[in-house]
């Protein structure tokens, strides 16, 4: 694969995993732009891998957390915080899962992956964005996290596997709408995002193994995984830190802007 097309799959991948402008969208057109690639599910594989790493040593405590608390369920342990926090992204992961499954088994995975899906979901949920940030009141903390808001969380991060819905954009809009200050939101759909992606791009893996994969194809992928890496950490870190000062908004911009754009591509 050229060089200039596999850093800037890696590196769009990586800004915009954690960032809620839709990933999977960004992926799609640029695929499509560079024409369809035997490599592309390899390739898909890396970046995701390198993106969630990323989230995982950004939020190297919680998630650690997290595992201890994954232990201590296997062990019947349910009383402490970890355990707590790990049933919690359980429960959240289940509806993507079952939803993903069936988009899969229907073949409904590749009818969605069009332009004009794509446009209206980066429109319609860009607004919810910014309309669950301006209306919804900063009242709490991470720490509180519950099971029914896990529940809600999760149901809508189901709904992301449709493209240009953005997995952080609707899990964070829906911690936003249950009083979770921004800080706060955003952690929680990072923390989510990280049992979802290792089902995902361990289904990924398996697909890209019964194709094949060539020396040099290795060669490509693990500098995918750590261009993907520098960029998501990068953006992870931009965002988390100026989230004091910089709202929702601009990614809600580049929401309209992008789907306003695909729209028009469409109909031409």
């Amino acid at each position: 694969m050229p060089l200039l097309t596999l850093s800037l799959l890696a590196i769009v991948q990586g800004i915009t995993e954690f960032l809620p402008i839709s990933s999977s969208a960004h992926l799609i057109l640029l695929h499509r732009l560079s024409g369809e690639m035997h490599e592309a599910l390899a390739l898909d594989v890396a970046v995701h891998l390198g993106s969630i790493v990323a989230v995982v040593l950004y939020f190297r405590t919680d998630v650690g957390r997290a595992f201890v608390g994954l232990g201590q369920i296997l062990r019947g342990h349910l009383a402490t915080s970890e355990a707590f926090l790990a049933l919690c992204l359980l429960i959240a992961t289940v509806p993507a899962l079952v939803v993903g499954a069936v988009l899969a088994a229907t073949g409904w995975v590749d009818a969605l992956r069009n332009p004009v899906v794509i446009g209206v979901t980066m429109i319609v949920f860009g607004v919810w964005l910014w309309w669950a940030h301006r209306t919804s009141p900063e009242l709490r903390a991470a720490r509180e996290w519950r099971l029914r808001d896990a529940v809600r969380m999760g149901l809508w991060q189901s709904v992301a596997l449709v493209p240009g819905v953005s997995r952080s954009g609707i899990t964070i809009t829906e911690a936003r709408r249950l009083g979770f200050d921004r800080h706060s939101a955003a952690k929680l759909s990072m923390l989510m995002s990280v049992p979802i992606t290792l089902a995902t791009g361990g289904v990924l893996a398996l697909k890209a193994a019964q194709q094949g994969i060539s020396a040099a194809l290795l060669g490509d992928i693990a500098l995918g995984a750590v261009l993907a890496f520098g960029a998501a950490w990068a953006a992870l870190s931009l965002m988390m830190r100026f989230l004091d000062r910089v709202s929702f908004t601009p990614y809600v911009v580049y929401r309209l802007a992008l789907g306003v754009v695909l729209l028009a591509l469409a109909v031409v």
